[in-house]
């Protein structure tokens, strides 16, 4: 949903029966295109027709973890086993989280399902969540846990040199806690999933929950052998070029290979594919439509959060009923956005300059 479809509906929850003239005049925009935003929300089933009554309840959900992130930033060649200068920044993070951040930045009404320590990360994540529009209501404080935490260096590209994570308390998501959320799992359009889960927590949503359209980010080459015999139950899936092959038992050499891979998933019966290729690029295909977005020469400041905005433009895309090209091209405007900027989530990550960015390079 677009900002300016939010504002609409925003307005009409204030007024179900504003007329489009009225509608027009406050937003400064002509009748006729309030019009066509008013069909497009009818379209997207955001309004249910005559008198503009509301659907309230058409939100995305993310299962997975929230982290503290630790970075460090050498100040020149990064040199091992040495102390290096640099910069050191505490940040929010976690895939889950990550992936959650972007989506509301995106104008997604977004739930977030995990589980923080109780102690001052656990709560300022909550806080910040709370602060920007997350729906955070459902996050579990486990008490007596630390929150976890992700300790990474980078190198003076920008990208990953090394990394730890203390992520025990990821443990307390598990079977009974997603019961006691029942209500809104099975109410999500679209649920995002990371393999940083348990795998029976991961099995467990993807036995139950098959009627919401789940999203998977496979995280890691060793995570995601996690999904690797359930790999048919999700949507839409965005693994890397090594993750792809572990999934499917494929190698990939050349661009028969690739596309290969790609039906493989189809086949198992997932219905949008995204493999990253790194510097290449991106390979999508639905099995009728397939195709390649190329790699963009930009300057990399911080390659760590670019995966997450990724998986939050394909969740917009799905919202609002792009095409599978559409959203390889919105996933990876948002992934340059997100690579453009030395925080982990761009805080400039909107709709609007994913558009205008997307107009200039692609």
């Amino acid at each position: 949903m677009t900002n300016r479809e939010q504002e609409i509906l925003q307005i009409i929850r204030k007024n179900p029966m504003i007329s489009q003239k009225e509608l027009a005049n406050i937003l400064g925009i002509t009748r006729s295109s309030a019009a066509v935003h008013i069909t497009n929300l009818i379209k997207k089933g955001s309004i249910l027709g005559k008198g503009y009554v509301v659907k309230e309840n058409q939100y995305a959900t993310v299962v997975g973890g929230a982290n503290i992130d630790i970075q460090g930033f050498p100040s020149s060649k990064l040199i091992y086993k040495d102390s290096n200068i640099g910069v050191v920044k505490h940040s929010l993070g976690g895939v889950g989280r990550n992936i959650a951040e972007n989506m509301v930045r995106l104008g997604i009404h977004t739930k977030f399902l995990s589980v923080v320590g109780e102690d001052v990360y656990g709560q300022k994540i909550i806080d910040e969540g709370r602060h920007i529009g997350m729906d955070v209501k459902e996050i579990m404080v486990a008490q007596g846990q630390s929150t976890s935490s992700y300790l990474s260096i980078l190198d003076e590209t920008g990208d990953m040199a090394v990394a730890i994570s203390h992520m025990d308390v990821i443990e307390k998501l598990d079977i009974n806690y997603l019961i006691s959320k029942k209500h809104v799992l099975e109410n999500s359009e679209v649920t995002v999933i990371d393999t940083n889960l348990n795998e029976d927590v991961i099995k467990y949503i993807a036995s139950n929950y098959k009627e919401s359209k789940l999203f998977l980010d496979t995280v890691s080459t060793a995570k995601s052998m996690k999904v690797k015999d359930i790999i048919g139950v999700f949507h839409t899936i965005k693994p890397n070029k090594l993750e792809a092959e572990i999934l499917s038992g494929i190698k990939i050499e050349d661009d028969s290979s690739l596309k290969k891979v790609g039906r493989y998933f189809i086949d198992a019966g997932v219905k949008n594919v995204f493999i990253s290729l790194g510097s290449k690029g991106t390979y999508y295909t639905d099995g009728k439509q397939d195709g390649y977005i190329e790699g963009k020469a930009i300057k990399v400041v911080n390659a760590t959060g670019a995966g997450d905005a990724f998986m939050a433009g394909l969740v917009y895309g799905e919202l609002n009923d792009l095409s599978i090209k559409q959203k390889a091209i919105f996933g990876n405007a948002a992934a340059i956005l997100a690579l453009s900027h030395e925080d982990t989530i761009n805080p400039n990550i909107t709709v609007d300059n994913i558009y205008k960015l997307i107009e200039e390079e692609f």
